[in-house]
C-alpha cells in the first residue's frame, strides 16, 4: 500500500511526460514518453510498483525543497550534523527551446544531480524500475556509464558513472559523497526493438539540467503579466498549466496522474491523463490571465483534428481524447495494484469519454471568445468546426445528459449545461465577423439564445430552494450555478442570482469553508471530499458581484490548500483537511486564476469609483 500523502509530491514536466517526487527524494510516479504512457515507475499506487530514490542513508535528516524560479525544476535539500545533501532534478526540456517553444522537442528524460555542499553525506541510491504499471520486473544488467533493464516491450536505460549492485530487479548502493562530489544520474525508456538509448555523460546531465531552468525561465518572463492578489501563486499556477500541456500537439491533461481516490475507499477512481475539453478550454483562458495565451491556436487545431468530422455527421462532440488526439479510451481495472491508500481499484482509461455532456459546446466557445485576438484569423478548419459547435448547441440543448460532474447514472436536464449551451450561441454571436456564420444562421442563434435564457430562468429556479438548482424541476443545490454569475447570464445585481451564491454558501460548505460540488445522490455510495473549483468559483462569483471583502475571504480560504510547492490537489478530506484525487490538478490551478483575477479586476472597479 502506497501511505505517502500527497502534499509531500512534486511534480515534474518536459510538456508532454511528468513524474512525481516525495520529499523523501523518491520518484514514486513517471510515465514516459507521454502523460498518459503505462507507468515505468507506479509506488503511488501501490509499494511493488517501482520508485527511484537518492536520499541521506538512514532517514531522519531534515529537507526543504522549492521550485527554481520560474520553473519546474526541483530543488531538495537534506541536513544532517555531519554535512548538507542538495538535489536537483527535472524532466529535461530541448537545451534551445526557448519561449513559445517549451517542451516541443524534449528528450524524454529525468534527470537528477546530487551533490554534497557541505561536510561529508552517506547517500542511498535505490532503483527499481517497473513498466507497465509494475507487471514488468525487468533484468537488470551493467553497462558503459549504465544500467539497462529489460523486460516487456521497452528498455530502460540509466545513465549513471555509479557502481550498483543488483538484487531481484532492484538496483542499489550507499556511497560517501564530502564537499563538492555530486552523483548524476538521466533516465530514459525506449522500445525494446529499437536501438538502445546512449548514456548521458555527467557533464551533460549537469547541461541539461542548467538547459531546462534557462528554458522555463524564458518561457515565465516572456509571458507572465499578471499583477493582482496572489501573484506569486497565480503565476507559479501558469507554470503548472504549462506544465500540464502537451507542447507537441496543443493538448492538456486534466491531471498527470490516475486513480488517486476523491475520498479514501471511496471508489471513485478515475484516469485524468487525457484532455477534457470543457476542462482544457477553461484552463486556456488560465493561462490567458496568468501566463501564455499562445498556445490557444495549437489548442483549437489540436480538437479540430481531433474531432474532425464528429459534428457535422450529426455526432456529439466527443468530450474528452487523448493526447495524440486518441478516440477510444475503454477503461479498464488493474486488479494487481492495490491503489494509494488501499483505494481502488486502480484504473486506466476512462469510461466517460462515450458520455454526451453538453456543457462541452459552451466551454469551447468562451475561450475561443475569449483569446480571439490571440486567434487572429481562423483557417477554414478551426471556423468551421466552431461554427459547427454553435449549431449542436442550438439543435441539442434540450437533450439530458451526465454533466459537468459525469455522474454515471440517467442523463437529466442539468442546468449547467443548459447554460453553456446559452454561452456557446451568445459567444457564437459575439464573434459573428470572425465565424461568418451568414444571416439566416445567425438569426437561428439569436432566436435559441432567447429560449434558452427562458427556459433556465422558468425551470431552473427552484422556489422550494430559494436558488437556482442542479437541474430543471430539482430542489438540489450545485455549485456550478456559480457560473451563472461568472458566464454574466445574469447582471451582478440580479436578486435570483444573489440569493443563489448565498445559498451555495450555506448549505454546500464545510467546515473549514470550502465547497462540495452537491449533495445529492450520484450514484456512488461513499462520500467525497470538498471540491476546490468549486470553493474558488465561489470566490469568483462574490467579486463579479461586488461582495468584495467576501470574496476576499473565500479565495484566501481557498489559496490556503495549495501545498508548501504550490500546487493544489482536486479535493480535501472533510475530516482530516488532507488533499485527495487525481493530483495536482488543472481545474483547481485554473481556478485560482480566474478567482484572482476577477478580485483584481473588481478591486481596480472600487478603487476608481472611489477616487
Amino acid at each position: 500500500m502506497s501511505d505517502v500523502a500527497l502534499d509531500q509530491h512534486a511534480l515534474l514536466s518536459d510538456c508532454g511526460a511528468a513524474a512525481l517526487v516525495t520529499s523523501a527524494g523518491s520518484v514514486d510516479w513517471l510515465c514516459l514518453p507521454r502523460f498518459d504512457s503505462a507507468p515505468v515507475m507506479a509506488r503511488l499506487l501501490d509499494n511493488e510498483a517501482g520508485h527511484f530514490l537518492i536520499a541521506p542513508a538512514g532517514g531522519g535528516a531534515a529537507s526543504s525543497r522549492r521550485y527554481l524560479p520560474f520553473g519546474l525544476v526541483l530543488e531538495t535539500t537534506w541536513e544532517t550534523p555531519e554535512g548538507a545533501l542538495v538535489l536537483i532534478e527535472a524532466m529535461a526540456l530541448g537545451r534551445h527551446e526557448r519561449g513559445h517553444e517549451l517542451g516541443r522537442t524534449s528528450p524524454g528524460v529525468l534527470l537528477r544531480l546530487a551533490r554534497c555542499v557541505r561536510g561529508a553525506v552517506s547517500v542511498r541510491v535505490e532503483y527499481a524500475p517497473r513498466p507497465e504499471f509494475g507487471l514488468v520486473h525487468p533484468r537488470l544488467s551493467a553497462a558503459p556509464n549504465a544500467v539497462v533493464a529489460h523486460g516487456g516491450a521497452t528498455v530502460v536505460v540509466l545513465s549513471t558513472q555509479l557502481e550498483l549492485d543488483f538484487h531481484e530487479a532492484t538496483a542499489s548502493t550507499v556511497v560517501m559523497l564530502t564537499e563538492g562530489q555530486a552523483l548524476a544520474f538521466a533516465l530514459e525508456q525506449a522500445s525494446a526493438w529499437a536501438p538502445r538509448p546512449a548514456p548521458w555523460s555527467a557533464r551533460k546531465i549537469h547541461r541539461g539540467l542548467d538547459a531546462t531552468e534557462t528554458s522555463w525561465r524564458s518561457w515565465s518572463q516572456l509571458h507572465q503579466r499578471y499583477e493582482g492578489p496572489h501573484k506569486a501563486l497565480v503565476h507559479h499556477s501558469g507554470v503548472v498549466l504549462q506544465g500540464l500541456t502537451c507542447a507537441r500537439t496543443g493538448a492538456m491533461v486534466a491531471a498527470p496522474t490516475t486513480s488517486l481516490p476523491e475520498g479514501v475507499g471511496s471508489g471513485r477512481t478515475w484516469d485524468y491523463r487525457f484532455t477534457w475539453v470543457r476542462d482544457a478550454s477553461m484552463t486556456l483562458q488560465g493561462l490567458w490571465i496568468s501566463a501564455c495565451p499562445d498556445e490557444a491556436g495549437r489548442f483549437f487545431s489540436f480538437l479540430a483534428t481531433a474531432a474532425s468530422t464528429q459534428l457535422v455527421r450529426g455526432l456529439d462532440l466527443q468530450i474528452m481524447f487523448g493526447i495524440g488526439g486518441e478516440r477510444d479510451l475503454s477503461e479498464r481495472e488493474l486488479g494487481h495494484l492495490s491503489g494509494w491508500r488501499d483505494s481502488g481499484p486502480v484504473r486506466a482509461g476512462n469510461g466517460a469519454w462515450r458520455q454526451r455532456q453538453l456543457d462541452v459546446y459552451g466551454a469551447l466557445l468562451d475561450a475561443a471568445y475569449t483569446l480571439r485576438e490571440q486567434l487572429g484569423e481562423l483557417d477554414e478548419a478551426t471556423r468551421g468546426f466552431l461554427v459547427a459547435a454553435v449549431d449542436a448547441a442550438t439543435s441539442r440543448w434540450r437533450q439530458d445528459d451526465q454533466g459537468i460532474w459525469e455522474i454515471r447514472g440517467p442523463a437529466r436536464p442539468y442546468l449547467h449545461s443548459k447554460l453553456m449551451c446559452w454561452v456557446a450561441v451568445d459567444r457564437g454571436l459575439a464573434m459573428s465577423q470572425a465565424l461568418r456564420p451568414g444571416q439566416d444562421k445567425a438569426a437561428t442563434w439569436s432566436a435559441v439564445r432567447d429560449k434558452l435564457r427562458d427556459a433556465i430562468l422558468a425551470q431552473g429556479w427552484s422556489d422550494r430552494a430559494g436558488a437556482f438548482t442542479q437541474a430543471f424541476g430539482s430542489d438540489e443545490l450545485d455549485a456550478s450555478t456559480l457560473l451563472l454569475a461568472i458566464t454574466g447570464f445574469l447582471p451582478p445585481d440580479d436578486a435570483r442570482l444573489l440569493a443563489t451564491i448565498d445559498a451555495v454558501e450555506r448549505d454546500l460548505v464545510d467546515e473549514r469553508g470550502l465547497l462540495y460540488r452537491y449533495r445529492g445522490d450520484d450514484g456512488l455510495d461513499e462520500p467525497e471530499g470538498t471540491f476546490l473549483l468549486c470553493t474558488f468559483w465561489l470566490a469568483h462569483a462574490l467579486a463579479v458581484t461586488g461582495q468584495i471583502a467576501r470574496a476576499r475571504v473565500v479565495l484566501g480560504r481557498a489559496a490556503d490548500c495549495a501545498t508548501s510547492l504550490g500546487l493544489f490537489s482536486e479535493q480535501i478530506d472533510t475530516d482530516t483537511g488532507e488533499l485527495l484525487g487525481n493530483f495536482p490538478q488543472a481545474f483547481s490551478h485554473l481556478g485560482l486564476v480566474t478567482a484572482a483575477h476577477a478580485l483584481a479586476l473588481a478591486e481596480e472597479a472600487e478603487a476608481h469609483r472611489r477616487s
